[in-house]
């Protein structure tokens, strides 16, 4: 079948002429330029004109190389995807705890990806690589096929929504008069907006003071909690298989 273009480029199976001048970039250039950008700047600062600017060609010419900003947004959020985690030894539970944390650690040293195009399911052969290494992981488990693919799925899952409640919650503290400055500050919003007739649980919740002290649910103590719930479930799973 014939791949859809972004997906020919972050693969280098696009056809190469033979005829014109050699081209002067590489998308590999490209993207390095694109990421560098967002590093420093965010995901609002990368544009076409931006990136042509930084490798030093006129924005046209960046259209040689990528299609449009959406193909770019695609192409970035694969080429920022370092090497999974080796396994070495580590049981699966072990290998998939440190994978989901390898995952998580990632969108917060780079959180433009969390805003960034990506393809889902992932198509890019670096972001294919983290889904092999999960499926791997649990091959001898007896799992089957689908249910050690909904597995790694709901791993990737919690990894990305633990990035964006920890980065808007970091996001939030640093601009004065706006968002909540932490766990404790949200308890405390909640306690004054809370009618426990209407919300008897949370109430209760809140009154127990769970969100004051730490940082709460943004500490690494939370984040372990909720992937054990996770790897405790992929475990029953497995004992019932």
């Amino acid at each position: 079948m014939e791949l859809p273009p972004v997906v020919a480029r972050m693969w280098g199976r696009e056809p190469v002429s033979r005829r014109g001048p050699k081209p002067r970039l590489d998308v590999a250039t490209i993207l390095a330029a694109a990421m560098e950008i967002a590093d420093a700047e965010g995901l609002a600062a990368v544009s076409m004109g931006s990136v042509a600017s930084r490798v030093g060609v006129a924005t046209m010419a960046l259209y040689r190389y990528v299609g449009s900003k959406d193909e770019l947004l695609t192409l970035m959020a694969d080429a920022a995807a370092p090497d999974p985690p080796e396994r070495g030894g580590l049981a699966w539970r072990d290998y998939l705890a440190a994978w989901t944390r390898a995952n998580r650690d990632l969108l917060l040293r780079r959180p433009w990806l969390l805003l960034a195009d990506r393809l889902t399911p992932p198509l890019g052969p670096r972001r294919l690589l983290w889904l092999d290494r999960a499926l791997d992981a649990l091959s001898g488990t007896g799992l089957d096929e689908g249910q050690k693919l909904r597995a790694a799925t709901a791993l990737t899952g919690y990894a990305l929504s633990d990035a964006t409640l920890v980065h808007g919650m970091r996001a939030g503290a640093g601009r004065a008069g706006a968002g909540i400055a932490g766990a404790a500050e949200y308890g405390a919003v909640l306690g004054e907006l809370l009618d426990p007739h209407a919300y008897p649980a949370l109430s209760e919740t809140v009154g127990a003071g769970v969100f004051a002290g730490a940082e709460g649910w943004t500490d690494d103590d939370d984040f372990r909690f909720g992937l054990d719930l996770l790897l405790d479930g992929i475990e029953a799973l497995i004992e019932r298989r």
